[in-house]
């Protein structure tokens, strides 16, 4: 291997397997992390070629590099930062017209663009040829032919890379006329800035870019590559800028809207030459599902639909594992308690540690492991067959009447699995209002830890116990109209808070509906289990290990002849009684702040007062538990509505931290959950007295 590693970067449009080709290319030998300053994650790679060393980095898919969005303006910052040798884009071959806009924008920054045309397998499918030669000559840059998913042209295109990189391929890229007053305005600017920008962007793109930011303003640019403080040059040729355009009636407000037409127009150009149809409705299979898939009457029902079988399997499926990896984790306990015993260690000790600590991370584990091995690749095949746009599609006019994202539909549904990684998707909104609108409501959608609380009660008090395939067909059932309850919630909560502490204009967005595909099983399976579920998992651990030792001290610290935890009953009580609940209610989601799933444990520990969280045998026993303590239908479905409805979780609250980077959102998110859930704990318990109901 000689020398140091070459910089190679890989933009692409959403949907074009940019991963897939970076997944090929780099293989296990990559690592993730987050932009510097930004929340936008980025994947690093390596991979060797000619004994040449090249580090891969993988930009955020994005459609333009105009920067209205996080992504673009990383990926759009990344390119013009001089670090990439290289600039490879990825583009769909079914779709080509479309990603040529980003390829021209590309082309624009710098010399150095390899076109990788990927999906060719699909294209063929449909019947679509690519003149990858002709495409070439056209854009003036290599053109690799690729179907990254079976590894089909993945050496020619590091070939491309090398050569490349090593001087041997000279570029001549296209360059997109923009009428002759843009002409004439770049000609004055690029001169002047061509000793002022790096050597790997080319002056006409900065020349471009500081039209488009108003040159003669006298004002340093907002964009990384431009002079902060402009040279007087520069200020005398944008002041003739300024005045040409508006000679040409090209102020501001029209001139991206010019600019953006050229580009468009050039993309269609070139893809007339080189794209030929052997059947012009290669898209009807696709547009009939969707006719049913995205349809008025039909769209929101089929959604339902799929949810709850993807549900139904999460539930039926995760049973026996759960109970398997509780026995096998309780096993282990039980050694650990003798151990402790072997040893001599005093009994607060054993009780803080194993007890405690060890027993909370168990139940923990047991319980969100197998339904998020389970739900997350379910989730994980309907992305990747192409369907969540479409659960965005149907749900945007809601969210739009709400004043928020249409986004947030599918940041919604990645909060069904968890939270957490809901709040972390929320990364995909554009406008920093929206996104923060769409972080505070997420915690409105059930997550997994609370799945268990909510099945465990519908069975016991709402269904009256159905055994076997009935048991799982009406916790299904009570999950999706928990899920529904959660999606109305959510949108009256974001109008609210567009009508108040967010107020703001919805924005608008393009959504791409992309083909449906053959699912990747091997790449479905190491997106779930390795990014989702084990990081998901890790945080829960590490909020969940010292709330079981603070549990365990309170159920075994006594005051008087009561213990923590008892006294808290208590004091909250008379409150707890006005929502429909108790204060040992209270007390368990208090004390389960760090996890969902640990509440109904500290509840059952603290009805029987045995010292430590437990798990009954069954729910019939655990009926009789809460019924001798007083519970009736009324505690259920109020217990069951604060479940719904409650302050984040320990790791969602840790998060939202990170993702907004300010305490008082975090609060925020806090207060708006909680206060729901009190509102309507209190009117559904209020309202079923006075009615004669409980």
């Amino acid at each position: 291997m000689m020398g140091e590693s070459l910089v190679v970067a890989l933009a692409g449009n959403p949907n074009t397997g940019k991963s897939t080709v970076f997944n090929c290319l780099t293989g296990l030998n990559q690592h993730t992390g987050n932009w510097p300053g930004k929340t936008v994650t980025n994947a690093r790679g390596k991979y060797v070629y000619r004994q040449r060393c090249f580090t891969l980095v993988d930009l955020p898919g994005t459609y333009s590099l105009f920067a209205n969005s996080v992504d673009e303006k990383v990926a759009q910052d990344f390119i013009c930062s001089g670090e990439p040798e290289v600039t490879v884009v990825v583009t769909d071959a079914t779709c080509l017209e479309r990603n040529l806009n980003l390829v021209l924008q590309v082309m624009e920054i710098t010399n150095n663009v390899v076109l990788c045309v990927n999906l060719l397998d699909e294209a063929r499918r449909k019947k679509i040829q690519v003149d990858l030669p002709r495409l070439s000559r056209l854009l003036g840059i290599p053109v690799i032919g690729a179907s990254a998913r079976s590894g089909v042209g993945m050496t020619d295109l590091k070939e491309a890379i090398y050569r490349l990189s090593a001087g041997q391929i000279k570029t001549r890229p296209l360059q997109i006329s923009y009428g002759p007053v843009v002409e004439k305005c770049l000609a004055l600017l690029g001169p002047a800035l061509a000793g002022l920008v790096d050597k790997n962007i080319n002056s006409r793109w900065a020349a471009l870019r500081l039209i488009d930011d108003h040159p003669g303003s006298g004002h340093g640019s907002r964009y990384l590559f431009l002079p902060r403080a402009a040279p007087e040059q520069i200020q005398a040729a944008g002041a003739q800028a300024d005045r040409l355009l508006t000679d040409g009636a090209l102020d501001q407000s029209t001139l991206r809207d010019h600019i953006v037409t050229c580009l468009v127009s050039q993309a269609e150009e070139v893809a007339q030459k080189v794209l030929k149809y052997e059947r012009q409705n290669y898209n009807a299979a696709d547009r009939k599902i969707d006719s049913i898939l995205t349809s008025r009457i039909w769209g929101i029902p089929v959604m339902l639909l799929l949810l709850g079988v993807v549900f139904w399997i999460t539930i039926k499926g995760a049973n026996y594992p759960s109970q398997a990896l509780a026995g096998g984790l309780f096993w282990i306990e039980d050694r650990l308690t003798q151990l402790c015993l072997a040893a001599g260690w005093p009994g607060w000790l054993h009780g803080v540690l194993v007890l405690g600590l060890y027993r909370t991370l168990a139940w923990v584990i047991s319980v969100m492991l197998p339904p998020m091995a389970i739900f997350f690749p379910l989730f994980t095949l309907l992305e990747d067959l192409g369907y969540l746009p479409r659960i965005a599609f149907n749900l945007d006019n809601f969210f739009k009447k709400a004043c928020a994202h249409g986004k947030q539909a599918l940041t919604m549904c990645m909060g069904f699995g968890c939270n957490a990684a809901g709040v972390i998707s929320c990364r995909i909104i554009d406008s920093p209002r929206e996104r923060l609108i769409a972080i505070i409501t997420n915690n409105f959608v059930p997550c997994n830890g609370r799945f268990p609380t909510l099945i465990a009660l519908a069975v016991i008090f709402i269904v009256g116990g159905a055994g076997g395939a009935g048991q799982s067909l009406a916790a299904t059932l009570t999950v999706l109209t928990a899920i529904v309850l959660g999606v109305i919630i959510t949108l009256a909560i974001s109008r609210i808070l567009s009508q108040t502490v967010l107020k703001g204009i919805p924005s608008s967005f393009s959504l791409e509906l992309p083909p449906y595909r053959k699912p990747q099983i091997g790449r479905i399976i190491v997106r779930s289990i390795l990014d989702r579920t084990l990081f998901v998992l890790g945080r829960a651990i590490i909020v969940a290990a010292p709330a079981g030792v603070i549990t365990w001290s309170f159920a075994n610290i006594f005051i008087g002849d009561h213990s923590i935890l008892q006294h808290g009953a208590n004091l909250l009580a008379p409150f707890g009684h006005l929502l429909g609940l108790d204060g040992f209610i209270l007390m368990a989601f208090i004390l389960g702040l760090p996890a969902n799933e640990i509440v109904l444990p500290i509840l059952i520990m603290s009805y029987m007062s045995t010292g430590q969280m437990i798990e009954l045998d069954n729910l019939q026993a655990l009926k009789e538990l809460f019924v001798a303590n007083g519970w009736t239908w009324l505690t259920a479905v109020c217990t069951m509505l604060f479940c719904l409805n409650h302050f984040p979780c320990g790791t969602t609250l840790l998060t939202i931290k990170k993702e907004t980077r300010s305490t008082k959102w975090t609060l925020v998110a806090f207060a708006v959950t909680t206060a729901t859930g009190i509102i309507l704990c209190f009117i559904v318990a209020q309202g079923a007295r006075l009615l004669g109901l409980a």
